[in-house]
């Protein structure tokens, strides 16, 4: 198995295959941390062995993500982790390294790997995560690059996780493409989110099916499109729908169910609402197989909430419920076959209460849909003569079954429009869309028909979409740009595809032509047919075992077996006109919107369009798809189911490494490792890593490096061309510095430089050497921008200095200021005060002159002193003097700031308050009696006191014969007592 994978024959050397299981066992014996590798390119070797052990080792580290290549492989944990994916870890994964866009254009082939990010040591590694994948394409669209508009293939068996993987993308949407400074545009991509996430349970319930292997396994293909305006903000949504599988609605496998919603209205309607559609307790209906069996989706107040979200009225709904339980009770109708072949098909048993109960809740006539299920009508002739004949049991059940496939098919493509209608946004408010494409995955069951066929054919041709965008182009590519490279085998599904859709002859087209045989169909005939015109087809091939007419297909998941029986006359998908006429004349309300009456509805047979077939509609539908992916940029998720029983914890190796096998992701994996992910154009390379020339030492005998306005002025392609390859060439050389300064850091695997390969056009290279470079170019950033910091640093600080200086002089000059003025306005106030001073003064004497009449005042007269009084220096004395005269301006120059310290302050301190300046023995207060000579002073008059002395012609008429008790010296002879006044 190991030599066909890696693409040997079988006959190598045996000692080469012992060297490989060598290798092998030594891998698989645990020496190499498993859970640790997030890319698979990373085994060695590759295997399928080895690749399956990495995913089991990392599915019990519970590790669910894990990158192959340009492939991101997602294993179902079947539990609910909701960190995982919490909003916090979208917004992380969100404001992650922005990665670096090539802004050329390139082939359909090589565009998605173009892409990648920035490897920073600085910034936490994240993990490989469906985020990953979703932020990749929301900044493939901001930096639009062409194609703009990208896709994502979700793909996987029923039942690995397509339909949460889609709806966590739509949620991580919705947080990133929302404006954080805009609340509106914020509520609008909530409101599309909630309208999006409340479709799929409402889908699910009418689309969805308990199979073999999944209990909601989607019989149906979805294409969601989020639409985002040119600001990348999601302004809205569609969803478009691929082959719904109608036929499970009369018609379902042993040991499956039919569409959820028949078991929700069954069990969860209320008591009122049964009686209303007529579904009593332990009602038993044949299109309702295992009812005794519960699931979680059978929860119909779920998908009443929905509809009621999505602005379908509880009217409607329980509309939709009676439409639904009328196809229930129509499937209860049997035909019993008819002695007479002239006479129509006799009902069986309790047929007639159920065809009476259907046309009730259908509001259709009974007469008319009996009428319509036993007779056929045909129109022959160029008259277009009407003829009327019996059908025959298996006819009539047909007819039954079709009018109930044709309901439920119309009805599902109305919810869909009315889901469309809720969310889609205006044609001229979005540019750009990315795309979710929820497909069924590849089915094998032990009885296959059209709908296996078709589902499987959609895979291949995804499978094919996978194969020549990726592994074909990149090998192409290589070759293209002259590379040394010998091509991967890789398995090629193109003969699967020519055998179902080849022309002029395939499959498809001998299912068609039968469909168009005015014969009867054979089963064995269609059989020998397809193996006749198709024998020379490796892909084709034939049980002889099998009792059944059929045929074998082998896909690239592996072979499949079609049985022909019933396969043409699904593929005919016969809806007889007289059925649409039934259905146009109902007078139910919903039954008119699904059914219009066309009124340029023509009976002629001449004007009549071909009737498709099921596999032409599917295929025309299936490539507009592969148009609209093709047109984007598209990227791949498979998710990979561990167990068929649902159940965490439990890896089975065997249905796994089917899974493996099935998707191609070894010759995935094979090609990614070998050949090289990344790709870069020459300029784009230059003008990331041009900085790296730094590293090398310049010397003067260096070839010279044209300057960038050089390069920019040289228009022509091979000028530019020829001007790259020097400056190629200088980055290039300065790789083994790299892996040197790589290799003294700690890590010696680095020493040997990484592959690298500069083709005509591009530069290709491994992810070991993408974050080489990276690293690199982070080094040479951060030493400019230490350069940077270190000139800024030295600026600013000479700044500092001189806005330090300028501050200093600044306050200098500023206290000068303040000190002059302060001073100025003291010797203003002293001035003031001495003025005013002397003014009093000279007033004083004034009025005393004027009332002593002609007596000289003596303003200071010797007083004589006692013998036991000693006498103060002369000095002294006539500075006391002074003050004494002027003692406002001498407090006041005694409480300034400058003028006399020390003891001199003090002094003039004590003479205005009149303190003594020495001890208390130092000087005698003198009294009036002491005195020599006569001392007349006019006293002021205080308050309303007044009094006048007569002139007497007594020298001496004025002194106060009493002593005074207090000398009276300077100043405060002016202050007399009132009383001593009044003695006189």
């Amino acid at each position: 198995m190991l030599q066909q994978v890696n693409g040997h024959s079988s006959g190598s050397d045996a000692q080469g295959g012992g060297s490989l299981r060598k290798d092998l066992q030594k891998f698989l014996s645990g020496e190499a941390p498993l859970h640790q590798l997030d890319d698979l390119t990373k085994v060695n070797p590759v295997t399928l062995e080895t690749v399956l052990r990495c995913l089991q080792a990392r599915y019990a580290a519970d590790t669910f993500y894990t990158n192959a290549g340009c492939t991101l492989v997602a294993l179902n944990p079947f539990k609910p982790i909701p960190q995982l994916y919490s909003t916090a870890l979208m917004r992380e994964y969100h404001a992650a390294p922005q990665p670096q866009p090539c802004s050329h254009s390139e082939s359909a082939g090589a565009r998605a790997t173009e892409i990648f990010w920035t490897r920073d040591s600085r910034y936490k590694k994240l993990k490989p995560h469906i985020f990953t994948v979703g932020e990749q394409t929301y900044r493939n669209v901001k930096s639009l690059i062409e194609p703009v508009n990208q896709s994502i293939i979700v793909s996987g068996e029923s039942g690995a996780g397509k339909t949460w993987t889609s709806r966590c993308l739509m949620k991580f949407y919705a947080v990133v493409a929302a404006s954080p400074t805009s609340w509106e545009s914020h509520k609008i991509a909530e409101r599309i989110e909630q309208r999006i996430l409340n479709s799929n349970p409402v889908m699910e319930a009418f689309g969805n099916a308990c199979t073999l292997r999944n209990n909601n396994s989607s019989r149906f293909g979805k294409f969601i499109q989020l639409q985002l305006n040119r600001a990348q903000q999601m302004t809205g949504a569609a969803v478009q729908t691929y082959l719904l599988e109608k036929t499970r609605v009369a018609c379902q496998a042993s040991s499956e169910r039919n569409f959820h919603i028949f078991y929700q209205i069954c069990k969860g309607a209320s008591t009122d609402e049964r009686l209303q559609w007529h579904l009593p307790e332990g009602a038993a209906f044949s299109w309702l197989p295992n009812p005794e069996r519960t699931l979680e989706e059978d929860c119909f107040e779920v998908t009443r909430e929905a509809m009621l979200h999505l602005g379908i009225d509880n009217p409607t709904q329980n509309n939709i419920f009676q439409v639904l339980a009328g196809l229930l009770h129509l499937g209860n109708i049997r035909f019993a076959d008819s002695e007479d072949e002239a006479q129509p098909c006799q009902l069986m048993g309790d047929a007639k209460c159920s065809i009476r109960t259907s046309a009730s809740l259908l509001q259709l006539p009974e007469d008319p849909l009996l009428e319509t299920l036993q007779i056929r009508t045909i129109r022959a002739g160029r008259q277009q003569q009407v003829f009327r004949k019996p059908c025959s049991r298996a006819e009539c059940d047909t007819r039954r079954d079709c009018l109930a496939k044709l309901v439920y098919a119309r009805l599902f493509d109305w919810l869909v429009s009315v889901i469309n209608s809720s969310i889609c946004a205006d044609p001229d408010s979005w540019t750009t869309f990315i795309g979710l494409l929820d497909v069924y995955g590849f089915e094998s069951f032990p009885n296959n028909s059209l709908e296996q066929l078709c589902i499987n054919y959609a895979n291949e041709k995804l499978q094919q979409h996978f194969v020549a965008h990726y592994l074909k182009a990149q090998q192409e590519e290589y070759t293209v740009e002259g590379l040394e490279w010998s091509f991967v085998n890789y398995q090629d599904n193109q003969t699967c595809l020519d055998l179902i859709e080849g022309s002029p002859i395939s499959i498809c087209s001998l299912i068609n032509e039968e469909c168009r045989l005015n014969r009867p169909s054979s089963a064995t005939q269609l059989q020998t047919r397809i193996e006749r015109a198709l024998a020379g087809n490796p892909c084709l091939g034939h049980n002889k075992l099998s009792q059944e007419p059929s045929f074998i297909v082998v896909h690239y998941a592996g072979p499949v077996q079609y049985h022909t029986a019933g396969l043409v006359e699904k593929n005919k998908d016969p809806v007889p006109p007289e059925l649409n006429r039934l259905l146009q004349q109902s007078w139910d309300p919903l039954l008119k919107v699904l059914f219009p009456t066309d009124p340029e509805e023509q009976p002629s047979g001449q004007s009549r369009a071909p009737v498709l077939t099921v596999v032409s509609k599917f295929k025309a539908s299936l490539e507009q798809l592969l148009q609209v992916l093709h047109s984007t940029t598209p990227h791949y998720i498979r998710c990979i189911k561990p167990n068929s029983q649902g159940q965490a914890h439990i890896f089975l190796q065997e249905q796994v490494l089917s899974q493996l096998e099935a998707c191609g992701l070894v010759e995935t994996i094979h090609i990614s490792a070998a050949g090289f992910p990344i790709r870069i154009s020459h300029q784009n390379f230059v003008e990331r890593y041009e900085l790296l020339r730094r590293l090398r030492a310049r010397t003067s005998s260096g070839p010279h490096s044209p300057s960038p306005d050089e390069r920019h002025s040289e228009g022509s392609p091979c000028t530019e061309a020829a001007t790259l390859q020097p400056l190629l060439q200088d980055i290039l050389h300065t790789l083994p510095a790299l892996s040197q300064a790589a290799a003294t850091l700690g890590d010696p695997a680095e020493a040997t430089p990484a592959p690298v390969c500069c083709g005509r056009t591009k530069v290709f290279m491994t992810d070991s050497m993408l974050e080489l470079l990276e690293h690199g170019r982070a080094q040479v950033l951060e030493q400019c921008a230490r350069c940077i910091q270190r000139g800024w640093r030295q600026h600013w600080h000479r700044k500092q200095e001189r806005q330090r200086q300028a501050a200093v002089l600044i306050q200098a000059a500023i206290r000068s200021w303040l000190t002059r003025k302060h001073v100025q306005r003291l010797h203003t106030a002293a001035t003031v005060i001495k003025r005013a001073w002397k003014r009093w003064r000279i007033g004083m004497a004034f009025l005393a002159s004027k009332e002593l009449d002609g007596v000289e005042e003596k303003h200071v007269s010797p007083v004589p002193l006692s013998t036991g009084s000693c006498l103060l220096p002369q000095t002294q004395s006539s500075l006391l003097a002074a003050i004494i005269r002027l003692w406002p301006l001498g407090l006041v120059l005694a409480n300034a700031s400058v003028g006399v310290q020390g003891f001199r302050r003090k002094l003039v301190v004590w003479a205005c308050l009149q303190l003594p300046t020495g001890s208390h023995s130092s000087y005698k207060v003198q009294t009036a009696q002491e005195q020599a000579g006569i001392t007349s002073i006019r006293a002021l008059p205080q308050g309303s006191v007044k009094f006048h002395c007569r002139k007497s012609p007594l020298p001496y008429a004025d002194i106060c014969p009493e002593p005074s008790p207090y000398s009276v010296t300077g100043f405060n002879q002016i202050l007399l007592e009132r009383h001593s006044l009044g003695h006189v």
